[in-house]
């Protein structure tokens, strides 16, 4: 995968998936959990 794709893929990301960002992270249900470490792990390789 090249840092490209996941440059394109954080900026799908950021305007689609929602941002648990403000809130408690012990509060997230499993769901926005998941979300927000896919979150982390595409910005993590874009970023590379």
């Amino acid at each position: 995968m090249t840092k490209a794709f996941f440059k394109f893929l954080a900026r799908i990301n950021k305007r689609v998936l929602p941002g648990y960002y403000r809130k408690d992270p012990a509060k997230l249900s499993k769901l926005q959990k998941a979300i927000t470490g896919y979150r982390y792990w595409v910005l993590m390789r874009a970023l590379d």
